[in-house]
């Protein structure tokens, strides 16, 4: 991730991470502002990190876990989980899907969440000893330079951060590395299907999650083939119409009725999976 980039992401996660401690909540206009995700939480408001969760899921999950949720899915129910698994949460926040895992994996498995920022790591630490989970540890590093051995985790799994990297090759490879031959990567992630013209994008990552970078739909595929994944596919989860942005693209110098047909079912969260290949090492030998 570049510098520049990555102080942003650090700037806005850890200013979240303050607002849910200090109990301030989002910003009383962030409904009507495209920087909403620049609040604390997810919002009804916001068509990619709302009604991510259900009630069940919710109960027994700290409040504040819940609040600092900035994801556009739910990675913890879509992997599959079994008993024992040890699962590595990319850009764990404040630890609501390193929570959930853990109780999916159950006391014969283990959770790791990462994260690079501090107020967040500190939010997750809270989470946890409130949750009263054992098998959960969170640990400061980027999604580029994982802090694990290789071949240490069965699942990996990210909710919206990959597309906030400035280096997905290179996250691709770590997760790769991280895998015990047969591990599975299963993700969330903003992604864009087919081409959208250059300014309508840049316009439109105002509101699809504040995103560095999401990419089209079969540029991740071939990614994570180079990095040496199989049994690649992605599957939508939420596609986001123009509706989802009027709100935001209001007031931003755009004709929403014109725009709508050029990025209309373009932009959607997806959830994406992987496996590494049983028989690779952890640096890409099959």
């Amino acid at each position: 991730m570049s510098t520049d980039l990555k102080g942003i992401v650090q700037q806005k996660y850890g200013e979240a991470a303050r607002r849910v401690r200090t109990g301030a909540g989002l910003p009383a206009d962030c409904c009507s502002k495209t920087n909403c995700c620049e609040g604390a939480a997810s919002s009804s408001c916001d068509p990619i990190t709302s009604d991510l969760y259900d009630e069940a899921q919710k109960d027994g999950v700290p409040e504040k876990a819940m609040l600092a949720s900035l994801g556009c899915g739910n990675p913890a129910a879509l992997a599959e989980l079994k008993l024992g698994e040890t699962v590595l949460d990319l850009g764990s926040g404040g630890g609501i899907d390193v929570l959930l895992s853990a109780k999916r994996v159950g006391a014969s498995g283990k959770a790791y969440g990462l994260d690079m920022t501090d107020e967040m790591l500190a939010l997750a630490e809270e989470n946890r000893r409130r949750s009263g989970l054992t098998n959960v540890e969170f640990i400061k590093g980027e999604i580029e330079n994982i802090p694990l051995p290789d071949n240490s985790v069965d699942v990996i799994i990210s909710n919206c951060v990959i597309n906030l990297s400035g280096e997905k090759d290179r996250v691709m490879r770590e997760a790769f590395r991280v895998l015990k031959p047969g591990g599975r990567f299963a993700v969330s992630d903003v992604v864009v299907r087919g081409e959208v013209p250059a300014e309508v994008r840049e316009s439109m990552e105002l509101w699809v999650g504040c995103i560095a970078g999401a990419l089209e739909e079969m540029d991740y595929v071939k990614r994570l083939a180079k990095a040496g994944f199989d049994a690649i596919d992605i599957e939508p989860t939420r596609i986001y119409s123009i509706e989802d942005a009027r709100q935001f693209l209001t007031g931003e110098g755009l004709d929403v009725d014109a725009v709508a047909p050029l990025v209309r079912d373009k932009f959607m969260s997806a959830f994406v999976r992987a496996k590494k290949p049983a028989g690779c090492s952890a640096q890409g030998y099959c």
